[in-house]
């Protein structure tokens, strides 16, 4: 069968414990919960911290913790840091990448979200992109609008990043892209068009992450994403009890593909990730 990585978004920087009592705050409970989503069959593991008050944070003491527990109770698991977010100093948010991940999220372009611009001015996008080539990291880059796909192919011209990044579309975010599956195609010819040796991926945010999940494997995706951070329901009538279980279920629906969880060995070389 098949190998796909497995991405679990563990917490992102929106939903709060009253939102669903399973989302992980604390340096602690976020390895736990990482833990448990690894031992269900995820490989990556894209991290946000928060302060203890549950707000958006940009420590790297944070960070640090967390990658240390990741890669001590989830050998081989990719950990994969936020440069982004919603509620962090822009200034802030590559102050981790010293601590090289394995990879790190980058978004090339702004957009509107429900209740604020999620700005990414070209200077902050290549600071990053600096950042990364400069520790090593990988970056995923987050599509949340077709310009973006441009913005990455610049980054490649410029030299500050290979001709094969990880690249993730992002659907279903309001006022940024709808989950729709004629546009998800529109996106990936143009992904094939500019960067055709990309890995892909498409998350589905909140209601629309099964269906978005199943567009993308029945297009050969490298990956799939669920988690907390994107979705903290199974339906309209239960809350998700944790990351691991969203875990399963994206498990589920790569075995009704033909397709199977990728062991960390496997999901390492998919992304081209050595170290």
């Amino acid at each position: 069968m098949n190998p796909a990585v497995v991405a679990v978004a563990i917490t992102g920087s929106v939903p709060r414990k009253k939102d669903n009592p399973a989302v992980p705050i604390l340096p602690a409970e976020q390895i736990e919960s990482t833990h448990q989503a690894f031992e269900a069959g995820a490989t990556l593991a894209h991290i946000h911290v928060r302060n203890d008050d549950e707000t958006p944070s940009s420590d790297p003491e944070r960070f640090a913790l967390v990658q240390e527990g990741i890669r001590k109770h989830c050998p081989g698991m990719i950990v994969q840091f936020s440069t982004g977010g919603r509620g962090r100093d822009p200034s802030a948010r590559g102050s981790s990448l010293y601590l090289k991940p394995d990879m790190a999220s980058l978004s090339t372009g702004s957009v509107n979200f429900p209740t604020i611009v999620y700005e990414n001015s070209a200077a902050l996008v290549e600071t990053l992109a600096t950042g990364m080539k400069t520790n090593g990291i990988r970056p995923e880059i987050e599509i949340f609008d077709l310009s973006h796909l441009h913005g990455a192919r610049r980054l490649i011209e410029a030299g500050l990043m290979d001709a094969r990044p990880h690249v993730q579309f992002v659907m279903g975010v309001k006022n940024a892209m709808p989950a729709d599956e004629h546009v998800l195609d529109i996106l990936l010819a143009e992904l094939r068009r500019l960067i055709p040796k990309a890995t892909w991926t498409a998350a589905g945010i909140g209601r629309h992450q099964a269906e978005v999940m199943e567009w993308a494997l029945a297009r050969g995706a490298d990956a799939v994403r669920t988690g907390l951070e994107d979705n903290i329901r199974v339906d309209k009538t239960r809350l998700a009890a944790s990351n691991a279980e969203l875990v399963s279920i994206a498990c589920a629906a790569l075995a009704r593909h033909g397709r199977r969880a990728a062991t960390a060995a496997e999901a390492r070389s998919l992304l081209g990730i050595v170290r």
